[in-house]
């Protein structure tokens, strides 16, 4: 077992002593670091970024070829730690002999530690890791700051009584939240544009923890669900699958035969990562492309129908009236007008 210690405030800190631990080579696009490793260590990817607000992302996805056990402490901090696992598992413990809490694919996470308290990360070899951790550094005087906003708030909530005690919260699986750690890996903007999709991508997940952490506090025995991880697994699947090829004639019996799952699973699944069944989420992604194709290529509607896997020009004009208030036609003008306008 590799054991390795940050001692670290900064995420530009946190990867030169990733580097000096683990190797490979770290490049630093604007804010963001990347530290990609292909050694007798592991093989991946870390990623980083320090956001508005005291706070960062870290995304790891990596395969270590040995145990990896990363305690982190950060001096005159109150970091609050929200971490989503992907794939593979991880296990945290307060201290390198304290109590060990594990987070499996599709859970939730969040860990609160006081000031000087050693934070200890588990890493099992051989096994695909990904995992993202957003860390808010808080301190006590965030405490009764108005000018601390989120931090003071989130301060309050895990920080009680005014006293500092390690808290530790392991949640209900959740593929709201792996629906949008996969929209920040598939951002392909660069510079500023890319710092703000991913600052409000990591604000929504943060608002889906502390979401989750609320209801899960209502009542300890409710689940989001019953869906195993294999099933889990299978909805990501089976959503991507819609996503690559909505141009398709996709059933439901299809996708159950494809991913291994029953028809009332994948309903289940769906409504858990999307809010709704499988043929709206099919809808409603179909009628995004044709958005897209509508604003950026020169496609008549007729030609976008086809390109979406409809059949019916009035049945494609009623729900996209539905989604954007206006007709298709009339999305299309609008479109072409823009740059006379500007």
């Amino acid at each position: 077992m590799k054991t390795t210690h940050l001692n670290t405030n900064t995420i530009d800190a946190m990867f030169n002593q990733l580097k000096y631990n683990f190797g490979g080579s770290v490049v630093k696009d604007s804010k963001e670091y990347i530290l990609e490793m292909n050694n007798e260590i592991g093989v991946g990817r870390i990623q980083g970024i320090a956001l508005a607000g005291g706070i960062s992302y870290v995304d790891f996805d990596m395969t270590f070829a040995e145990d990896i056990t990363l305690s982190i402490n950060t001096p005159n901090k109150n970091p609050i730690y929200f971490a989503y696992c992907s794939a593979g598992s991880m296990e945290h413990s307060f201290g390198i002999n304290g109590d060990k809490s594990e987070l499996e694919s599709f859970q939730t996470g969040i860990i609160a530690s006081p000031t000087g308290d050693e934070n200890v990360l588990y890493f099992k070899k051989d096994e695909r890791l990904k995992v993202a951790l957003i860390t808010v550094q808080t301190t006590k005087q965030a405490q009764n700051s108005k000018k601390e906003g989120l931090k003071g708030k989130l301060f309050n909530t895990f920080f009680k009584d005014d006293t500092l005690n390690n808290f530790v919260y392991v949640g209900s699986q959740n593929l709201k939240i792996a629906e949008k750690v996969q929209q920040i890996s598939a951002i392909k903007q660069e510079g500023l544009v890319k710092s703000l999709l991913l600052q409000g991508l990591v604000h929504v997940i943060l608002a889906l923890e502390i979401e989750q952490h609320t209801e899960d506090s209502k009542n300890n025995e409710t689940q989001l669900g019953t869906l195993t991880t294999r099933e889990m697994s299978a909805i990501k699947e089976a959503s991507a699958y819609i996503d690559e090829n909505f141009d398709s004639q996709i059933s439901i019996s299809q996708l159950c035969s494809e991913f291994g799952i029953s028809p009332s699973k994948l309903q289940e699944g769906f409504k858990l990562m999307h809010g709704r069944t499988v043929t709206d989420h099919l809808r409603t992604v179909r009628v995004q492309k044709a958005e897209n194709y509508l604003k950026n290529t020169d496609m008549n509607i007729s030609e976008v129908v086809y390109s979406i896997g409809f059949s019916s020009r009035s049945y494609f004009s009623k729900i996209f009236k539905e989604s954007y208030n206006c007709s298709p036609s009339e999305y299309k003008m609008a479109q072409r007008e823009l740059p006379i306008s500007a």
